[in-house]
């Protein structure tokens, strides 16, 4: 089967939680529906034109100082008006990886893609990992198993939503 729709997840990730978060939501999205092409990008990869080739979106981001991260912000910055008023009403979801909350994180995605005018799908998806001290912070993430599933049940159910003419 010919892909017919592209899902762009654009990711940024400092301690490897939100990696594992996209790719998890990559493989799930991969594994739900081939008639989707998936295409997984870092913030500092992901341009314009491929904001525009896509049919829907999963922004994922670390919370950094209760805000989305640097890289994902410049990756906003570079593509805002390049593709505003062409991608108005479609799909999109966010996942977050947090240290404790991660929600004004999650509403600063909102609010760009309310300016892009897209549709949002699904309640943002936290992992918060309790990581409080200056060392838990700059660790490694292991997210759990469970997490991750979610993380690729979120990606399935976008893929699948806009194969099925749904979003």
């Amino acid at each position: 089967m010919t892909p017919t729709k592209t899902l762009l997840i654009v990711y940024h990730s400092m301690t490897g939680g939100t990696r594992q978060m996209a790719q998890s939501a990559c493989a799930g999205a991969l594994a739900a529906e081939p008639a989707v092409t998936v295409r997984l990008l870092h913030a500092t990869q992901a341009h314009a034109a491929d904001v525009l080739a896509a049919d829907g979106y999963l922004f994922a981001t670390p919370e950094n100082l209760a805000a989305v991260s640097g890289q994902l912000k410049d990756f906003f910055d570079r593509t805002y008006y390049g593709a505003l008023d062409q991608i108005n009403g479609r799909p999109y979801a966010s996942l977050v990886c947090a240290g404790s909350d991660g929600q004004n994180a999650a509403r600063q995605i909102a609010r760009i893609a309310t300016g892009w005018r897209l549709r949002p799908v699904a309640e943002p998806l936290v992992v918060c990992t309790q990581a409080q001290t200056v060392e838990a912070i700059l660790a490694p993430k292991h997210l759990s198993e469970l997490d991750l599933q979610r993380c690729g049940d979120m990606g399935a159910a976008l893929a699948t939503g806009m194969a099925m003419g749904v979003y």
